[in-house]
């Protein structure tokens, strides 16, 4: 699909204006989003980026706005996907919920720095060697089976590498000010919390941009249908957060969801690899006549796959036990946090939650209910939290 420069200037300038619309409407004053804001505002970006959509099939025909679609949608489910450990490194670093916001625009805007160098990089690579291909396909075939091994939450904490260094070669913090970056401690200027969640943030989007760049070259190879699907996945990322933050734990099968997509990608990129063959120990260097993937079928696949992932996930049993566990052990946590929040509504919302999670756990299946009743320090955090929340009522 030919783009005129005049498109591309616009597109950017259109994304651009959107991050600054969000910063300065939503994330510059720190609060913590209702239902109905982060609903609104989710439907809002969507439309967009399905009204983009729509233009592109106006203008650029049926093949393009395909590609499009196919590479927003997974795209937008491996965002989803990132959402888990975003949430993992922020309780981590126990951010108040007032400054997630600011956290998840900062992740938003250096995942789309990152992959944007990532895609004009993909697409150099593309143009010069054919074969890259076959590596496309390969990391998409790895990846899909690293995501089928079980992983613990310690794999994404806030302890890693980066964080380590920083804190030795910099005086830090281990207390918050606010949103800012940077505080006076002891006389000193110091590094808060604040600034190093978002270095960690930013190292994991890098990790995330090795994925998500070879899935959606594997779906097409047009620059700007890659740099736009990618933009507008993240876009809405943060205001998606807050809208299904109670859901994230009820996509328990959501990895083999995503597996199997880019287990499927990676098997079509390297049946293009093929197609295209020009390696000399492969047919002679000539292309191998094989089947391609077109991209109604690639669409129809990965719609379906997530259809399937979502509802079997919603429905299942263990998925509302593992969700009510999840769940009251996270609000247990936060409730008990008194740093991490000041919003007196938002500390009753919390204790409400976990309330509604107690009685889901009780009334869950024995098989499901064992696990909770053999976690010793989960009862340990809940039992505290019922004694704040007495506390507090006896206070008022």
């Amino acid at each position: 699909m030919e783009v005129s420069p005049l498109v591309w200037a616009l597109t950017i300038a259109f994304i651009i204006g959107l991050l600054a619309f969000d910063f300065v409407f939503h994330v510059r004053k720190a609060h913590i989003p209702t239902l109905k804001e982060a609903a609104f505002w989710s439907a809002i970006y969507v439309g967009i980026a399905i009204l983009f959509g729509v233009g592109i099939l106006v203008f650029g025909g049926g093949t393009p706005g395909g590609e499009y679609f196919a590479g927003y949608i997974t795209e937008k489910a491996l965002s989803v996907d990132n959402l888990f450990v975003f949430l993992i490194i922020m309780a981590s670093f126990k951010v108040p919920r007032e400054d997630q916001q600011k956290v998840l625009l900062f992740g938003i805007v250096f995942a789309l720095i990152a992959r944007t160098g990532f895609i004009f990089l993909g697409a150099a690579l593309i143009n010069s060697f054919a074969w890259i291909f076959y590596l496309f396909g390969l990391i998409l075939i790895i990846t899909a089976g690293n995501m089928l091994k079980p992983e613990s939450s310690d794999e994404h904490s806030a302890d890693n590498f980066i964080i380590r260094i920083a804190k030795k070669l910099f005086h830090t913090t281990d207390y918050y000010d606010g949103d800012k970056l940077f505080t006076i401690h002891n006389g000193k200027r110091a590094l808060t919390p604040m600034l190093l969640v978002m270095v960690a943030i930013g190292g994991t989007d890098i990790l995330f941009a090795l994925d998500s760049i070879p899935a959606i070259f594997g779906l097409t190879q047009d620059v700007f249908i890659v740099f736009t699907a990618t933009a507008f996945s993240l876009l809405g990322l943060r205001q998606l957060f807050f809208l299904i933050d109670g859901l994230l734990d009820r996509l328990i099968y959501l990895s083999y969801g995503l597996a199997a997509i880019l287990a499927f990608i990676g098997v079509k990129l390297i049946l293009h690899a093929l197609h295209e063959n020009n390696l000399p120990f492969i047919n002679g260097g000539e292309p191998v006549p094989v089947f391609e993937i077109e991209t109604g079928l690639s669409l129809t696949v990965i719609l379906g796959v997530l259809i399937v992932t979502v509802i079997a996930s919603l429905v299942s049993p263990a998925g509302r036990a593992q969700t009510a566990i999840s769940g009251a052990r996270r609000h247990a946590t936060d409730y008990i946090d008194l740093t991490y929040t000041t919003d007196i509504n938002e500390r009753v919302r919390i204790f409400d939650k976990l309330v509604d999670e107690e009685k889901t756990i009780a009334g869950a299946q024995p098989k499901y209910r064992a696990k909770f009743e053999e976690d010793e320090k989960l009862h340990k955090l809940i039992a505290e939290a019922h004694a704040q929340h007495d506390a507090a009522l006896k206070d008022a």
